[in-house]
């Protein structure tokens, strides 16, 4: 990773020296940040808007592999899966906290690439980063990322608001993260086999930044307030799009069809699964890490959404005995079914 010349041992800084030291380049944009970083706890101020959170938690061998993943993308993703979750209650991501357990093994140079990847995400989407902590690891590397954002009330789209009769739809296409991760762990396989083979990822650079440098949708929900549309629910693609269905049914207590041709699948997306003997639809609604927005709106907000170059209609919202079902290509039903990523599943099963 590092040459042992160009390591800086963080223990030369201490936690508070290191804290000092990353924190230096942050810079304040957000107005509703009254004090960001060098007090006990932020200050934050959204007037009359409702106050969203969520937190997430990455580990080293769980959610990514050090090995093809650089330190940098590292900390753009741990920001973007974070601020997405906000994007999917229909809010504005306005801040986070970034936090890091590490051990021995990385240098001041590896945590320094981390923090860039984080700040970058930040200028890019406009977030303030007003604080964190850093903590010695004896598991490896571990990020934790909390970001804070807002909403008017009526705004708010939560996951138990699908209607009878919502059209069904989603941002983006779905399944490249997943292939893009199986390319990555083929010549990762390669590479342990033999060091001398050099990675053949050549043609493939769109399904390997799904995986490993993804974009949260700060711009749907701006499509959104442009355009007057107002999702009745929805929730953001990270488990597969047949979990994340299933979460928006189970949650607002009604069924749905869903309509294989017309899951928006990208050509690179569908190739390499194909190379892979992989089935593309399965990559799509199993694989996960998309971050595209699964959504349902009233049919009468058709018209704003049909001519939406980046939003798929793929279905409708039924009655909840109907189940949740998907018409295939070839015009048979098959019920949906949760098979998306599970951190708490033996890799082995």
């Amino acid at each position: 990773m590092f040459d042992n010349k160009d390591r800086t041992d963080i223990n030369e800084l201490g936690e508070f020296g290191l804290i000092k030291y990353l924190t230096e380049a942050v810079e304040i944009t957000e107005s509703s940040t009254v004090k960001g970083i060098g007090d006990d706890a932020a200050v934050l101020d959204f007037s009359n808007k409702k106050t969203l959170i969520s937190t997430d938690l990455l580990l080293e061998g769980i959610h990514f592999d050090l090995r093809y993943v650089p330190l940098k993308h590292l900390g753009y993703k741990a920001v973007q899966v974070n601020l997405s979750d906000i994007y999917a209650m229909n809010g504005l991501a306005s801040q986070i906290t970034f936090s890091i357990g590490l051990s021995s093994k990385f240098p001041l140079e590896a945590v320094e690439e981390i923090y860039e990847g984080a700040l970058i995400a930040c200028k890019k989407y406009n977030v303030d980063l007003v604080g964190g902590d850093t903590s010695a690891s004896a598991q490896g590397l571990v990020i934790s990322v909390t970001s804070i954002g807002y909403a008017d009330t009526d705004k708010i789209a939560y996951r138990s608001g699908a209607k009878e009769g919502d059209l069904l739809c989603v941002s983006g296409d779905l399944g490249g993260a997943y292939v893009g991760l199986q390319l990555l762990e083929r010549e990762k396989n390669i590479f342990l086999e033999n060091p001398e083979i050099q990675p053949d990822l050549e043609g493939k650079d769109y399904i390997i930044e799904r995986q490993l440098k993804p974009e949260a949708r700060k711009d749907v929900v701006q499509l959104f307030e442009a355009y007057s549309i107002q999702p009745n629910a929805m929730i953001d693609v990270s488990d597969g799009l047949a979990s994340e269905i299933l979460h928006i049914c189970n949650a607002s207590k009604v069924g749905c069809k869903l309509y294989e041709e017309k899951i928006p699948l990208d050509p690179m997306t569908y190739e390499t699964a194909r190379e892979f003997g992989l089935d593309p639809t399965v990559c799509a609604l199993s694989g996960g890490e998309d971050y595209e927005l699964l959504f349902t709106v009233p049919q009468d907000q058709y018209d704003k959404i049909k001519n939406q170059l980046d939003i798929s209609i793929i279905g409708y919202i039924t009655e909840e005995h109907a189940g949740c079902e998907m018409i295939s290509k070839s015009g048979h039903v098959h019920p949906i079914t949760a098979q998306g990523w599970n951190a708490f599943r033996s890799k082995n099963s």
